[in-house]
């Protein structure tokens, strides 16, 4: 049991997202409250549950072309082992060949399925026979279908990819989309500095890299565990962001004193970003219509020791108290999150076109609505972190268009934004060159 014991609790957290429709780190993160594993089986396990996520449709074709029955006519613990023991033989170099086929082969008699054990054995080296002199894999010829089995994406996003980026560009973002995601924070420089915590992490033998021109962030080189049990993060000096979420802040630009309101604020990222740059002197309303989700907002202010931020439950939609009182105001609207594929692979699989067109009437109306609570002069910014023209672009060709009193204002250009920024005004952090997630932002001005 010992040899197989991280795969079978991947086998048992694969089967809690096929059977809950659980999110991939919801169901990882509930197996390890429950169970103690050295960092070794915890790492070896996490590469499992992420990367099978990711290459779902790469396996599953695979077996329908090794197997003498389709992936989906199989009992669904089966499935899982094949994927386990297909994953270590094609993507993970540092497991032997002979491990990944008898760990599997032992899964397959410790969960009930002894008599199917031949069965993964006999697909499992049949892939690696074939694997000598060429790729098992087969292709089909149709463009779309070749790239979606190739990297296990849906044809769909694909097909958005290629015609908005062509088939280079959209090769790039799948590679970069099947790597494991870094960790990167923000430091909190009311409480502390980039360099103090720089040297507490060094002593806890944790290696950094500065992000270039983001002054509040630093991106962790490693895995490194348990997030809350790192230096300084119960005192408050850092907090968990990606740094092209934290470029929304900057762009905003909030000022000592002003009234703020974020739109969409949680889990509160931006909103205690936005505090922190104000010094914490002002007012920030933090609006969300989903109650558990504006107790991360909370928590998150409380931990960085945040006084500004006043928390606000419901549809920002239907909010008519703020017109024309605000500042500012941020509009990082619920989105595709097609930026953010590699950190959250089940967006691939979950969201769809029709979804999508959903999410695109939200947008415009939060759009709209926030729009009214801007002072004139002032400023609104609106962000998504996906790569959808349809989300980005067309929502605020839109708004402009039906909005004569609004313009873009284009960024300083400082070396904050200026690898961002497009023709156009707007800023596009694209993943494979920014080496980040992929974000769309845009800063507009009332006249």
């Amino acid at each position: 049991m010992k040899s197989t014991y991280s795969r079978q609790l991947a086998l048992q957290i694969l089967r809690d997202i096929d059977r809950r429709n659980a999110y991939t780190d919801i169901a990882i993160n509930r197996a390890f409250q429950q169970t103690s594993l050295n960092p070794r089986d915890r790492a070896l396990c996490t590469e499992l549950v992420y990367g099978i996520v990711r290459r779902q449709r790469t396996l599953d074709t695979l077996i329908d072309q090794l197997s003498q029955k389709p992936s989906n006519q199989q009992p669904p613990d089966l499935r899982r082992i094949l994927h386990l023991g297909l994953y270590q033989l094609r993507y993970l170099d540092h497991i032997p060949s002979s491990a990944a086929v008898n760990t599997s082969v032992e899964l397959a008699k410790e969960n009930g399925l002894k008599r199917l054990s031949g069965v993964v054995n006999g697909i499992l080296r049949q892939y690696l026979r074939l694997s000598n002199n060429n790729d098992p894999l087969v292709l089909p010829q149709d463009p779309i279908k070749q790239l979606g089995i190739l990297y296990s994406f849906p044809d769909w996003i694909i097909e958005t990819w290629l015609k908005q980026w062509g088939k280079e560009t959209t090769e790039k973002l799948c590679q970069w989309f099947n790597q494991t995601p870094t960790i990167d924070i923000r430091i909190n420089p009311l409480k502390t500095t980039t360099e103090t915590i720089e040297k507490k992490f060094q002593q806890a033998n944790i290696t950094v890299s500065h992000f270039p021109h983001f002054p509040q962030a630093l991106r962790l080189e490693e895995k490194v565990g348990n997030i809350q049990t790192l230096p300084g993060f119960q005192a408050g000096e850092w907090t968990v962001q990606e740094s092209s979420a934290q470029l929304v802040s900057y762009l905003l630009d909030p000022q000592p004193g002003e009234m703020i309101i974020d739109a969409c604020a949680a889990p509160g990222g931006k909103t205690t970003h936005i505090a922190e740059l104000m010094e914490d002197q002002g007012t920030i309303f933090a609006c969300d219509r989903i109650p558990s989700r504006l107790k991360k907002v909370r928590e998150n202010a409380q931990r960085l020791q945040l006084q500004s931020i006043q928390i606000l439950e419901g549809d920002s939609r239907q909010f008519q108290q703020f017109a024309e009182i605000a500042d500012r105001v941020l509009v990082d609207v619920p989105c595709s999150g097609l930026g953010t594929l590699h950190r959250h692979p089940d967006i691939r699989w979950q969201q769809t076109p029709e979804k999508i067109q959903q999410l695109v009437r939200l947008q415009q109306e939060l759009l709209t609505q926030a729009a009214t609570w801007v002072k004139p002069q002032g400023t609104l910014v609106y962000a998504t972190c996906t790569l959808n023209s349809r989300e980005n672009e067309q929502i605020i060709q839109q708004f402009l268009t039906h909005h004569s009193q609004w313009k873009i204002e284009s960024p300083p250009q400082t070396l904050l934004f200026t690898p961002f920024v497009t023709p156009f005004g707007w800023l596009q952090i694209f993943p494979p060159q920014h080496h980040t997630d992929g974000f769309f932002m845009v800063k507009l001005k009332k006249g």
